[in-house]
């Protein structure tokens, strides 16, 4: 016989699972400068043998460049169905769509054991819930650029401050597996 006075007792799972719909409903696309996107990759070393991660890739710059102007192969992980579909227009428009692909998944979900590269652009909170899931699925040797906002708990390899074109300034985090 239960008590109604009785709480029911959620399990850790379920508050996890609860702040992450929470986190996911509150992002919101803000596109990083050109000149930045260039100096993150420039930052990540990304090469023609990388496979870059761009993680909420939102219009798809970052993959569209490391595929164009540094000769890498990119996955843009984006749930808002009108920025990913803009993302793959633009790469068939650019001749790179056997380059860069991307894709309707939650990052908190997505499998990253191909990635040599991971660049992010999320809130330190969000980095944080990632954290775990990156060192479990990257493979030694990979990077880690964050634009802004560190990754809690991890030490990183090189900070770097840059500026955009229109003089905002941002900070890189480079981080290693």
């Amino acid at each position: 016989m239960g008590f109604s006075f009785f709480r029911r007792r959620r399990t850790a799972a379920t508050g996890l699972d609860q702040a992450l719909k929470q986190m996911r409903t509150a992002a919101f696309f803000a596109p990083t400068p050109w000149a930045v996107c260039r100096q993150m990759l420039e930052f990540g070393e990304v090469g023609p043998t990388d496979l870059l991660y761009d993680l909420g890739s939102g219009d798809g710059r970052i993959p569209i460049m490391a595929a164009q102007e540094f000769g890498a192969r990119a996955v843009g992980i984006e749930l808002d169905e009108k920025l990913r579909k803009h993302a793959e227009d633009k790469a068939r428009e650019y001749a790179l769509a056997d380059r860069v692909s991307f894709r309707a998944e939650d990052f908190f979900k997505t499998d990253l054991r191909d990635a040599t590269v991971v660049s992010l652009y999320l809130l330190t909170q969000v980095n944080g819930y990632l954290g775990p899931r990156l060192a479990s699925q990257l493979k030694k040797g990979s990077r880690v650029v964050a634009l802004d906002y560190p990754v809690p708990g991890w030490r990183q390899e090189k900070e770097l401050p840059v500026r955009s074109e229109g003089n905002v300034d941002y900070n890189l985090f480079l981080y290693r597996r």
